[in-house]
């Protein structure tokens, strides 16, 4: 707050209306505490000497600058801190570059070695279903998994369709039902990805680049495999 002083025999309040002389531009606070010394002085001139402005009353409003004065720093000081918490995520999120992450999807990628996916539970589940499709959409290779605990879990695919024959190598995707004391439950399909580099976003958070899977947000990463 702007230091006040009264300096004026002929008006007391003069000083204290012209306000902060400072030339430097300011800002959207400074400006309301400016109007709003402005209204109190003029409010104090103005009171009716046989009811003058109550101590209590003048304490409350003074009271309002410094709380918007707290506000603005406050904001100001959470401010700062995303920023160092977006920072911080950033250079996590360097540090898994060419490390495979689960992160939410369906996408398999089958090559010589197989393929691998995830699930996640809320629950544990009396049976799980996993249908894998080709890019048209028609089932390859359907499997049971029967119980499963709640959390997430990691599965191989060998790349064997339901035919026998193997499989062609390229991209699949893959579904998962479930079922406890006979109520449908819904996983959550999770997909492995290679961290080939690292981004921020527009709103200043980190994300990491995953090749095919495109661009996720680094809070999306599961698990670090």
């Amino acid at each position: 707050m702007s230091t006040v002083t009264i300096n004026q025999a002929n008006d007391p309040f003069a000083s204290l209306a012209q306000g902060p002389q400072a030339a430097a531009p300011k800002s959207a606070v400074d400006a309301g505490q400016d109007r709003f010394l402005k209204l109190l002085v003029t409010q104090l001139k103005n009171q009716d000497p046989l009811n003058p402005l109550a101590n209590s009353e003048l304490t409350s409003q003074l009271a309002q600058i410094s709380t918007v004065q707290g506000i603005e720093k406050l904001n100001a000081t959470l401010g700062a801190l995303a920023g160092n918490i977006d920072a911080g995520q950033t250079l996590q999120a360097a540090n898994l570059v060419g490390r495979q992450v689960l992160v939410a999807g369906d996408a398999l990628e089958l090559n010589n070695s197989g393929a691998r996916g995830g699930f996640a539970l809320t629950q544990a589940v009396d049976r799980l279903t996993l249908t894998v499709t080709d890019a048209s959409g028609m089932a390859v290779h359907t499997v049971e998994l029967g119980a499963q605990p709640a959390g997430t879990q990691i599965f191989q695919w060998d790349g064997l369709a339901d035919s026998g024959a193997r499989a062609i190598d390229g991209h699949y995707q893959f579904s998962a039902t479930a079922l406890a004391a006979g109520q449908k439950v819904v996983p959550q399909t999770l997909a492995i990805g290679r961290v080939d580099g690292v981004g921020r976003a527009a709103d200043g958070s980190a994300t990491v680049n995953l090749g095919s899977l495109g661009e996720k947000p680094f809070a999306d990463v599961k698990r670090i495999m």
